[in-house]
């Protein structure tokens, strides 16, 4: 296990859980420089009695072991996209409404925070909680630190129920769409563009692929009482050789965010079949994620917290659970819409808010009590 700089701050987890996101946010940790903050968290949580520190690569796992009959995981990824002036972090008031603004308030500190403070406090939980912190989240799906846990340690993740702390304006959004992108090419026959008729263009060969994607209507699908609505779009297109030449090939980025009741392989075969008789590559794809809400353990979750679901639209780590079997949901601070953003900033209402429902769930109160 390496050992962690003594030079490097430890994070005050006896401090609220808005001054707790002030000190993430304001500790950089863009996509690869995830070290510092890992040793950050598992410093400050190594000298808690009652939690069980796991250290893999720069993930953080932290495990009450108290014999409860049900274990929940809980986790959150302690990354960010790059900067962009937005560090560091100041609070402002925008029509009434407190707000922290900076990098990472969003995406996803705000819930990282929460995450850490009930980590730290709850010491008899209702349930045994596994905490993870991972890594490399923004990033390839290769480096995904929970990728990587679910692939060497999956033991590590077994729970019954599952909460990934994304941003959702703390209310519950269960499982999400699953995400492919294809590649359609076409091919044709250089020629020079002034005796363009010994040759074949492969740019206007797209055109029916345009049409296609330009007249698809999307489904909108119920799942487990969520509707989830689907989108297939061009995103990219390419092709060309000079001013002067016939293109012999030509290609067109495509994604589609399906629901979670297609499987990755039912949707790669939606696309074969929508584009039949062209090239077409699939370059990525990740199954989405059934809301789970169906479990005993998720109807409590809901009724602690209040509020209706709702779907995720975007793909989110829940269906690395799902994949396992676990039920997941999304849950934790912050507008969606405000991920990424050069001006993201995050309600501090919203911080307390998402506190307050964990809490009562994981001790058995009310969230309004």
């Amino acid at each position: 296990m390496p050992i962690a700089d003594p030079t490097l701050p430890v994070f005050d987890l006896g401090a609220s859980s808005i001054d707790l996101t002030r000190q993430l946010c304001d500790f950089e940790s863009v996509s690869g420089n995830e070290r510092g903050i890992a040793d950050a968290i598992e410093a400050g949580l190594s000298g808690l009695a009652h939690l069980e520190v796991i250290r893999d690569a720069d993930a953080i796992v932290a495990r009450t072991n108290l014999g409860r009959a049900r274990r929940v995981v809980i986790a959150g990824h302690i990354d960010t996209v790059p900067l962009n002036n937005n560090l560091p972090t100041r609070f402002e008031t925008i029509d009434g409404v407190d707000y922290l603004w900076g990098r990472g308030t969003v995406d996803m500190k705000s819930g990282v925070a929460v995450q850490l403070k009930l980590a730290a406090e709850l010491v008899a939980p209702e349930v045994d909680i596994t905490w993870i912190w991972y890594d490399h989240e923004e990033v390839s799906e290769s480096l995904n630190g929970l990728a990587r846990l679910a692939r060497t340690r999956p033991e590590l993740l077994a729970g019954d129920f599952a909460i990934l702390g994304e941003p959702t304006n703390s209310t519950i959004e269960g499982g999400c769409n699953g995400n492919l992108r294809v590649e359609v090419r076409t091919f044709g026959l250089r020629a020079h563009s002034a005796r363009a008729w010994v040759g074949h263009n492969a740019i206007h060969d797209l055109a029916p692929v345009l049409d296609t994607l330009a007249a698809y209507v999307p489904r909108e699908v119920e799942v487990d009482g969520l509707v989830y609505r689907e989108g297939l779009n061009a995103v990219g297109i390419s092709g060309g050789i000079a001013g002067n030449v016939i293109p012999d090939e030509a290609m067109v980025h495509i994604n589609y965010r399906f629901a979670p009741s297609r499987s990755a392989d039912e949707a790669i075969a939606h696309l074969r079949e929508l584009f039949g008789g062209f090239d077409l590559t699939v370059v990525d794809v990740a199954a989405g994620a059934r809301p789970g809400l169906d479990s005993a353990v998720a109807v409590e979750f809901l009724a602690a917290v209040g509020g209706v679901a709702k779907p995720k639209y975007g793909w989110t780590d829940v269906a690395r659970f799902s994949a396992l079997g676990i039920p997941a949901v999304n849950y934790g601070p912050g507008d969606p819409l405000k991920a990424h953003a050069d001006d993201e900033r995050v309600a501090l209402e919203q911080i307390i808010d998402c506190e307050n429902g964990l809490r009562a769930w994981l001790t058995g109160t009310s969230a309004r009590d």
